[in-house]
Parts: structure tokens; C-alpha cells; sequence
């Protein structure tokens, strides 16, 4: 009799862990959006309510189709409240058909080629005695340091941005998601 019932534990526990396993592997919600890891980076961007502004911005610079290809890419992703930060009318402007080329260089500048995790951040900070320098797919430097328990980004104008939400993987790539605009030269 102790047999079959230490063989229902085991198994009991096995499954338990295993939905454990899985609870831990769920990417975190962004703005109370749920993200999943099989779907693109615009398949969730469209999805996540606090990217209204980021997507439109996609959109009208004809990224779609790239951020939607297998990658993998690393995308630093402004949310609406980081793109208010901007002065007013900044979006309005660039979001016209006569400014796609500033709107695209604006918008890769927060894309990094490869999947980069918020822990591997971490080792080429640590690496880089505190700072980690990463090649955008615009070209520029965009530097990651740490302060407290925060990444922190900073652009080529001296501008920074906290990272909020990391890891926010996709299939093609993974979502940090940060709380303002980095500019490029």
C-alpha cells in the first residue's frame, strides 16, 4: 500500500513542479497586458496598452514587417508616458509622412541586434567595470550601467532611461520595456 501512494506523491509533485516551472516562465504583463513568448515583438507591442504611441510610431516609420522577421532583436520599448516626456508636438511632427527618415533613425535606435537578457545587461556591466556599451541597429552607442537594482540606458545626448519591465520575451527577440525616449546623435 505505501507503494502506490509514495508514487502519487512523487507524481503529485512532479506535476507540481512542473506548473511551477511553467507560472515562472510566463513573461510579465505590460500594462496589465498579457505577453507571450511564442508571438512576435509586434504581435505583443499591438496588445500592451501603455505602447499606444510606440506602435503608431512603428507603423508610420514601416518597421512592421522588420520587427515582425525572426530576428532575434533586443528592443528597448518606450511606453506612451515616456513619449509625453518629449516636448509637445514632437510626436505629432515626426510621425509625418516628410520626417520617416528621423522617425526610423529615432525608433532603431532603440533596437540592438540579438536576444539580450536583463541578467546578461548585467555581466557586460560587470564585465565593463560598470558600464556596457551596445551597438544599435541605427548605428550609435547606447551605454547600460546599473544604479541600485536599475539598468539604466543612456544615449548618445547624455539622456537616460530606467529599465521597468525586463524580459519580456518573443519569439523573435525580447521587450525591455523603459520609462523614456533615448535620442541618437
Amino acid at each position: 500500500m505505501k507503494k502506490p501512494l509514495l508514487t502519487l506523491l512523487a507524481g503529485a509533485t512532479l506535476a507540481f513542479t512542473s506548473i511551477a516551472a511553467s507560472a515562472q516562465m510566463k513573461d510579465p504583463d505590460v500594462g496589465g497586458a498579457a505577453m507571450y513568448p511564442d508571438k512576435t515583438i509586434v504581435a505583443n507591442a499591438v496588445n500592451s496598452p501603455v505602447h499606444k504611441t510606440l506602435v503608431a510610431a512603428v507603423k508610420a516609420g514601416g518597421l512592421v514587417d522588420t520587427l515582425n522577421s525572426p530576428g532575434p532583436f533586443t528592443v528597448f520599448a518606450p511606453t506612451d508616458d515616456a513619449f509625453a516626456k518629449l516636448p509637445a508636438g514632437t510626436v505629432e511632427t515626426l510621425v509625418k509622412p516628410e520626417n520617416k527618415d528621423t522617425l526610423v533613425k529615432i525608433l532603431t535606435y532603440h533596437v540592438v541586434a540579438g536576444r539580450i537578457s536583463s541578467k546578461q545587461l548585467e555581466r557586460m556591466i560587470k564585465k565593463g567595470d560598470g558600464k556596457a556599451t551596445l551597438k544599435t541597429v541605427q548605428g550609435e552607442d547606447l551605454t547600460a550601467s546599473m544604479s541600485g537594482g536599475n539598468i539604466i540606458l543612456t544615449d548618445a545626448k547624455g539622456g537616460t532611461a530606467t529599465i521597468t519591465t525586463a524580459d519580456v520575451f518573443q519569439s523573435n527577440g525580447v521587450i525591455h520595456v523603459i520609462d523614456t525616449v533615448l535620442m541618437p546623435n
